[in-house]
């Protein structure tokens, strides 16, 4: 993968105590050995019922692309610690790696790169193919401000979004209150206990993606 030449949050260091660098793009998560977490938010009429029953309900649309993100700041930054409107619920969404995996491994950029695609022409043929796309945005701190690597969004439609809601859906978690909590504890300058609540994410072993520019 690319790297970048900073460090993560704690900072950049030197010498021999130096800490790794950190991969220019790189998916962190919490993962098990058969599933991933991604995180995403609605409003109340759909995350509620999701997080009750542990499945997406019918009014959730399947025909629209939905976006997954596995990183939880990143999710908090999107969502502003759950107060933006209609993303007041923050879903904990456990999915199969079978079906993450086969996301990744169909998926597009959903931008341009001349160093990733032989020409624009065949770029946006195969975005037009893809059931999935990636956009690799600023991982953030515990004040959501941009970190210099990035993380993944992973955008799913058609087959991709059916699967993700009805097969790949291991369980799905109410963690708003976790957000919440987070947060007062980051507003009170306690950064030492928000972090420690932070949700364990490292990283993902996908191994290279140059159809992803990873």
């Amino acid at each position: 993968m690319t790297t970048s030449s900073t460090t993560g949050a704690a900072g950049a260091h030197t010498g021999a105590s130096a800490a790794p660098v950190e991969p220019a793009r790189r998916i962190r998560a919490a993962h098990t050995a058969g599933t991933v977490t991604v995180y995403q938010a609605y409003g109340p009429h759909l995350g509620l019922p999701a997080a009750r029953d542990g499945r997406f309900p019918a009014a959730w649309k399947r025909e629209r692309m939905t976006w997954i993100k596995p990183s939880f700041l990143w999710m908090m930054y999107r969502c502003g610690w759950a107060a933006k409107a209609d993303q007041e619920t923050v879903l904990a969404v456990e999915i199969t790696r079978a079906g993450f995996d086969h996301a990744l491994r169909h998926a597009c950029l959903s931008h341009y790169e001349a160093a990733t695609h032989p020409d624009r022409a065949a770029w946006r043929e195969a975005l037009r193919r893809a059931p999935a796309r990636v956009q690799w945005d600023p991982e953030r701190d515990l004040h959501l401000n941009a970190l210099p690597y990035r993380s993944l969004q992973l955008g799913l439609s058609g087959f991709a979004s059916r699967a993700y809601a009805d097969e790949w859906t291991v369980s799905i978690r109410d963690v708003t209150p976790l957000a919440q909590e987070i947060h007062a504890l980051v507003r009170a300058g306690d950064e030492a206990a928000a972090r420690a609540l932070l949700p364990a994410e490292t990283p993902y072993p996908t191994g290279q993606l140059p159809h992803l520019g990873a």
